[in-house]
């Protein structure tokens, strides 16, 4: 009997856990003009002091300011229904500055959807948020007060699953310090005004992206580390990234640093957006893929496998430099940091542009242990001389993306102040002839590079252009006609 009496216990907690409150109860109206911010916002506080549940978004366009989740609450958009954002900035007043600081943190954050320190959340179904980003201008002086489609911080327990997020006035999604999150099976198109990241991961442990489809103006998956708190243990796999600057991301705040990331199966391919760029960027993208680590802290423990990239001007960056910004004013500055332990295998990038691809330290700073094996790159070529840069500026403390450096002396890969690097089944490929050479490597100690193949116009000068090297091993690429390596230290 006692068992018994257990078993309804147990099915009745259950129950109440389950309970559904729909905002049209609670006097919510879907016709695109009332605002709903106080019904929503009563549904979620209903439904948190009942212990938990889900707040249903019906069928239809629900206008709304910010709305704040609350533990054990998860917001279940049904089919056809549209969250939308306010076109008013008064609508999405400024949330007290959290607990974790952070960079942009000092005065709090706007969002549609805020939630902070709490855990058990959601957001899953089949709806849309729409930001309405376009309304909310970027201030000269305040350029990151406007509202984020979803702003995290400090949460546990988080799960974003079947939605589609569109028309942010910033970043489309921040997590900041959060923890043990998964974002599942969603798409974002997010072209409405500058700044429109798909999604940032910052500060973030434990943290699953899959599945996902990402169409972006700015970044699209980023990694940051504005904090004191490092992005690490993160997976992201199986998604497709579009972005008019750079596609996947780890960088530029990087105060924590960033350990034990994976990432695997992912295509880049050009957006479907006609408009022009918010940016001054090609319409093609900036990079495929960057690592960068610039304001401090530790990048290690990276492995990237199975990654198409088709278009791009840079299909690879990663780079170590000296920006050194504050996360917070009273910090102190933060030391050079470190980039080490990372492999790349099984990459394919075509559509290229010019700018070539590179792996970058600074003057006694190398980057260390960079591997990369079964790696293509296909660009258009073309490049002659006096069009790409025969001495490349350090830019240590610049702002990290190759548009800085535009057309390097390198067609295929540009190696600087590196330790360690370990190339093997590597394939360049230009579609005209072009005058570089296809890898240049300046202070480099350890360089292996081996099983190369050359494709597409036929070349004929020195395979690697190298300065400073220590401890070198390169091995003639099947169909090279010229030199292998010519010094320059004398340059």
């Amino acid at each position: 009997m006692k068992v018994l009496f257990l078993y309804f216990a147990v099915i009745i907690s259950l129950n109440c856990w389950s309970k559904d409150f729909n905002i049209a109860d609670y006097g919510a109206i879907g016709d695109g003009v009332t605002m709903n911010t106080k019904a929503i916002q009563l549904a979620i506080d209903n439904c948190a002091a009942a212990g938990g549940g889900r707040v249903i978004i019906p069928s239809g366009t629900f206008l709304s300011g910010t709305i704040i989740l609350k533990d054990n609450v998860e917001l279940h958009f049904e089919h056809s229904s549209v969250l939308l954002g306010s076109p008013r900035k008064d609508d999405f007043p400024l949330q007290p500055i959290p607990a974790f600081r952070a960079l942009r943190g000092e005065e709090g954050f706007r969002a549609l959807i805020y939630a902070e320190g709490v855990k058990y959340i959601g957001l899953t179904g089949s709806g849309t948020i729409d930001g309405q980003g376009a309304y909310h201008v970027r201030e000269k002086e305040k350029p990151n007060d406007r509202p984020k489609n979803l702003m995290f911080i400090s949460c546990r327990h988080v799960k974003v699953e079947g939605i589609h997020l569109t028309s942010s006035a910033f970043w489309n999604q921040h997590y900041l310090n959060c923890e043990d999150v998964f974002v599942r099976n969603i798409s974002v198109f997010n072209h409405s005004t500058y700044n429109n990241d798909a999604i940032d991961i910052d500060g973030c442990r434990r943290f699953v992206v899959s599945d996902c489809i990402f169409d972006t103006d700015d970044d699209g998956i980023t990694l940051k580390s504005s904090g004191a708190a490092p992005t690490e243990d993160v997976v992201i796999t199986n998604c497709i990234v579009s972005s008019f600057c750079n596609a996947i991301k780890a960088g530029t705040e990087s105060t924590g640093g960033f350990r034990n990331i994976v990432i695997s199966n992912c295509l880049v391919k050009p957006s479907i957006s006609e408009g022009k760029p918010f940016f001054d960027t090609p319409r093609t993208g900036v990079t495929g893929l960057s690592l960068m680590v610039v304001d401090g802290g530790t990048m290690e423990g990276i492995t990237v496998n199975n990654l198409v990239i088709n278009g791009t001007m840079a299909p690879l960056y990663i780079r170590l430099g000296n920006r050194a910004r504050k996360h917070i004013k009273e910090a102190p500055v933060p030391p050079v940091g470190k980039v080490s332990n990372i492999s790349i295998s099984n990459l394919v990038a075509y559509n290229a542009g010019s700018w070539g691809s590179s792996v970058t330290g600074i003057p006694g700073y190398p980057v260390k242990n960079i591997s990369m094996n079964n790696i293509q790159f296909f660009s258009a070529g073309g490049v002659k001389k006096g069009t790409f840069q025969e001495i490349v500026d350090e830019a240590e403390n610049k702002y990290p993306q190759p548009s800085v450096w535009g057309n390097l002396p390198a067609s295929g890969l540009f190696i600087r102040h590196a330790e360690g690097i370990s190339i093997t089944g590597l394939v360049f490929g230009v579609e005209q002839l072009d005058e570089r050479v296809p890898v240049v490597a300046d202070d480099v100690a350890n360089l292996q590079i081996s099983g190369t193949r050359l494709a597409g116009a036929p070349v004929s000068g020195p395979f690697v252009k190298g300065k400073n090297l220590k401890e070198y091993q390169i091995e003639k690429p099947t169909g090279w006609f010229g030199t292998v390596i010519i010094q320059d230290d004398n340059h």
